[in-house]
């Protein structure tokens, strides 16, 4: 299993939704919705990444989440998506200074 649908796989089923109508909310035909959903999941095919974008929109997570290899780099992801955008701005400033005091 790929990284992606196992992210994939991860956010459908912390959203609760099915891979059905999932597929029907990012805009794939009603007839394959399941299907094609389905292939994703198991890895046997990989969506491009306008269809990620999608995704990751209905999900409410950033796109780079589900590329994301390492479990820590996923959990901040969302997490830093989450944040509003001045506690972003906090957050990067934090980092830049504790980068700068190396």
């Amino acid at each position: 299993m790929s990284t992606l649908s196992k992210r994939l796989k991860e956010a459908r089923l912390r959203a609760g939704l099915s891979q059905e109508s999932l597929g029907i909310q990012i805009g794939i035909d009603p007839a394959s919705a399941s299907a094609r959903m389905n292939r994703y999941e198991l890895g046997k095919r990989v969506p491009d990444p306008e269809l990620v974008e999608r995704l990751a929109v209905e999900l409410g997570l950033p796109a780079a989440y589900f590329y994301a290899v390492d479990d820590d780099e996923a959990a901040l992801l969302i997490k830093f998506h989450n944040l509003s955008s001045a506690a972003r701005r906090k957050v990067l400033l934090y980092l830049e200074e504790q980068g700068s005091a190396r």
